[in-house]
């Protein structure tokens, strides 16, 4: 079993940047934009580029939540249940806005549509956008992401790890080979 770092702190701050960039050409501007980033790590990452745009935009910060997906999954019996994490939606909701959702990896897609139920429960946003630093492949659903870090191409029997300062620490994106696989 073989772990390689495939992303430092610099080359995350790199991709973030562009998705930032990205994010603003896309949406024409930040007017009614909102990044909600699903936790643990996806919600770390929509804070920082909401800081990002922000500053690219010449405001203090972009508005952003975090949205919990937990009991919107469907693979909830093959997984251990989740602590659930709080929703956190900016002031002024959701409602005719476009909201980019932010995750740290893609991977079978099965949390970006939890995502997308969860959001049904808090309105109705123009458009839904999605932002993932890690696409990793292997999806399940038809699903894929708008804006992306870094693809990834892997086996099903590697494992993606994202770690960030705010959780762990440090900033790197590592891939471990061998033993079983995961959802991440």
């Amino acid at each position: 079993m073989g772990t390689r770092t495939v992303l430092h702190q610099a080359d995350i701050e790199r991709a973030l940047t562009r998705i930032s960039h990205e994010i603003i050409e896309s949406n024409k501007g930040t007017a009614d934009l909102i990044l909600l980033g699903i936790p643990t790590r996806g919600a770390a990452l929509a804070q920082r580029l909401a800081a990002i745009i922000g500053r690219i935009d010449g405001q203090d910060s972009l508005p952003f939540g975090q949205l919990d997906v937990t009991m919107y999954r469907d693979d909830l019996a093959k997984h251990p249940t989740r602590a659930t994490m709080p929703t956190e939606m900016p002031e002024g909701g959701i409602d005719g806005k476009t909201v980019v959702l932010v995750d740290d990896v893609l991977y079978s897609g099965r949390t970006v549509r939890a995502a997308l139920d969860a959001l049904n429960d808090h309105g109705r946003p123009r458009a839904v956008r999605l932002a993932a630093l890690i696409d990793r492949g292997h999806r399940e659903l038809p699903i894929r992401a708008d804006f992306i870090g870094k693809n990834l191409p892997s086996a099903s029997s590697e494992r993606i790890f994202v770690r960030l300062a705010e959780h762990d620490g440090l900033d790197e994106v590592t891939i471990e080979s061998g033993g079983e696989g995961t959802a991440a």
